[in-house]
């Protein structure tokens, strides 16, 4: 069973007065069963009873007035309310028991077929026609290729477009140039989407359908399990098992992630990256975390932070010691503004804290009946729950079932719900404010800090999955500068688009790192420095690690899948930021730096003609020389391999600062 859906109705106008129609309640399912795809239709209980069915007036668009039938007024008397919400009525009015449903199933019923049950199968399917938008519940009307009209089915609960998203990964759906409500079936063979879906290994509504709804356990969850078979099922089907071409790979993670474009050639209007010389990676070497003692002699009587670019820059070099997040993270996120004094904070977390209450008062007071009517809100409190439990447990702070920590969790994320109730909630989002909620040790400022977080985060979960797209796209720019050999090969092996590092991106290296060193990384990359999208570069960084391993072994796509999603918990966080930093000084030294790569890391144009030596351009521009971004630091240093180094001060290209 790939869809299903309670609530769907048919108006059997088997009323005894012509103004009524009787509503049948059942379950419509899309069921694939051997290779042949089935929609099926039938009511939720076979052996109906009148008792079982409401009258509605057909005059009414917006409110429904209901009549019992003459058994249900002996029996109930005057009970039923007598008028209800169109969108909400039958969600609690109507009840009735579900029969038990074997998977698959297409051809019996435990009870025989009802006059009112049908099946068809996609291959009969000629067109589909739509009600006109805002006229009462949505429905849909199935016309079969003999001209046979099935009854409308009339969804009361919403939601007839999943139905057509469903349908479309199977047949091809055309407007009618005539009318816009009907759609024109046009069979298409959907082998290489069933393919690729079949490497989460399980029935689904197609890519990008669960990208969209359920990002978190797509890419979490099914890389693990990717097997021989899923490889072979990407080859063609001739004798020497050809591969697919990698542009048809490219062309159909386009239509599974509209606007993901992968340039597998080249071709004109492009800027072709290759055999550009970066020259050796510079050797990088890391401070020890700031201090508190540091962190007070940077700030005055006040409470203002002094110099707020050199701080950035220890905080870059060494993270924060733990004592002092509760306090940074607040400004690194944005929370508290640098330039504010001890008593302007107050004031601000004073305000802040009754907004927060304000909001969470709102989720709060509504009720269980109230719920039931707004569907977006119980379906962010059914994924919010479903994410908080299978929360990391590993920190004490989220240990045991009902701990004040996974309750807290739950809340900030409903009263974000109430904050941004166009984007609501998201799965992969609790990834986010755990940690934060962790250090901050109080839920309202771990709830604004959040907020700060996800304003930076925000593409990353709309649904048109923009963010994602643009980082994917941006990483293979950078990776193919960085080793073009490499993304060759990746291509080769069907995975130039990168997908398998969606999960680093989606919630920015959670699930890769332990929970401390999660803390590091992310206080990192909030100073902005050395350039922005650095976690682009803690991408290359981590790939170009695992560049030898994945060709010396000749990996192909299923195993590079595999290799990367088992790389979680293992990659050592000190040694990828020594690495990411020692690849964006080679990138800022490049006198060629192509100007899309300029513009992803946000640097200027350095290039210098080579009888230049004033940095001036033809127009007596001054440009930027690579060197002029870093600034040194007299501060004791930490090795790659852990070792300290007290005396020596960093060399200016040792310490990354924009000027």
């Amino acid at each position: 069973v790939v869809y299903e859906q309670e609530g769907v109705f048919i108006h059997s106008s088997c009323g005894k007065n012509d103004d009524q129609d009787n509503l049948i309640s059942g379950i419509l399912r899309v069921i694939e069963k051997d290779n042949e795809v089935v929609v099926d239709w039938r009511p939720l209980d076979d052996t109906l009873d009148t008792s079982n069915i409401l009258c509605a007036g057909k005059d009414s668009s917006s409110v429904v007035e209901w009549t019992q039938t003459p058994k249900e007024k002996c029996s109930r008397g005057a009970d039923r309310p007598s008028s209800y919400e169109a969108e909400w009525d039958m969600v609690t009015t109507v009840s009735f028991k579900k029969k038990p449903h074997s998977n698959g199933d297409t051809t019996t019923h435990a009870n025989g077929e009802s006059k009112w049950s049908f099946l068809f199968s996609l291959t009969d399917l000629k067109s589909i026609k739509q009600n006109k938008e805002g006229m009462g519940w949505s429905y849909l009307v199935f016309c079969l290729k003999d001209d046979v009209k099935l009854p409308a089915l009339h969804f009361h609960h919403g939601d007839s477009k999943l139905l057509i998203k469903c349908l479309e990964k199977h047949v091809v759906l055309n407007e009618s140039p005539q009318d816009k409500r009907i759609l024109l079936v046009n069979s298409q063979n959907k082998s290489l989407s069933q393919s690729f879906e079949n490497l989460f290994d399980e029935p689904s509504y197609g890519l990008l359908q669960k990208l969209k709804k359920d990002p978190y356990t797509v890419t979490m969850g099914r890389f693990s399990k990717v097997t021989n078979y899923i490889f072979d099922s990407f080859r063609l089907s001739d004798p020497v098992n050809q591969r697919r071409p990698p542009s048809e790979m490219a062309d159909f993670l386009n239509d599974a992630i509209p606007g993901l474009k992968i340039n597998q050639q080249e071709e004109p209007g492009f800027e072709v990256i290759t055999r550009i010389d970066l020259g050796k990676q510079p050797e990088v070497s890391r401070r020890e975390p700031v201090s508190a003692e540091e962190w007070a002699k940077n700030m005055d009587s006040e409470g203002r932070i002094l110099d707020v670019d050199y701080i950035k820059r220890l905080i870059f070099k060494g993270g924060l010691c733990h004592t002092l997040r509760k306090e940074a993270w607040k400004f690194l996120l944005g929370y508290f503004p640098w330039n504010s004094t001890k008593e302007e904070r107050a004031n601000l977390q004073k305000q802040k804290t009754d907004e927060y209450f304000r909001m969470k008062l709102q989720w709060k007071s509504v009720s269980e009946e109230q719920e039931k009517r707004n569907s977006r809100l119980r379906d962010y409190r059914s994924l919010i729950e479903k994410d908080v439990n299978r929360t990391d447990r590993t920190n004490k702070f989220y240990e045991g079932e009902d701990n004040p920590g996974l309750i807290l969790l739950h809340d900030i994320l409903m009263t974000y719900c109430m904050y941004d109730f166009d984007l609501g909630y998201v799965q992969g989002m609790s990834d986010l404010l755990s940690p934060v909620l962790y250090v901050m040790e109080n839920e309202v400022d771990a709830f604004w800090c959040f907020v700060s977080y996800m304003d930076q985060m925000h593409q990353n979960f709309e649904e048109q999955m923009q963010g994602m797209k643009t980082q994917l796209i941006q990483l293979s720019t950078l990776l193919r500068l960085l080793d073009s050999g490499f993304c060759s090969y990746l291509e080769s092996q069907d995975s130039g688009y990168l997908y398998f590092c969606f999960r680093w991106l989606l919630i920015r290296f959670k699930r890769e790192f332990s929970f401390q060193d999660i803390l590091r990384l992310w206080e990192v990359m909030w100073t902005d420095l050395p350039c922005q999208n650095f976690h682009l570069l803690l991408c290359c960084a981590i790939l170009e690690s695992e560049k030898q391993q994945i060709m010396d072994k000749h990996y192909g796509f299923n195993e590079i899948l595999k290799h990367i999603n088992e790389l979680s918990m293992k990659i050592d966080v000190e040694y990828i930021l020594c690495k990411a930093e020692a690849i964006s000084m080679q990138m800022m030294n490049c006198k060629e730096l192509p100007q899309a790569v300029s513009e992803i890391l946000g640097i200027e144009s350095s290039s210098i003609t080579p009888d230049s030596d004033t940095g001036e351009d033809e127009s007596g521009a001054v440009l930027s020389s690579p060197t002029s971004l870093y600034q040194s630091l007299s501060t004791p240093v930490i090795a790659a391999n852990g070792t300290s180094n007290g005396s020596e001060q960093m060399s200016e290209t040792q310490s990354l600062a924009p000027a």
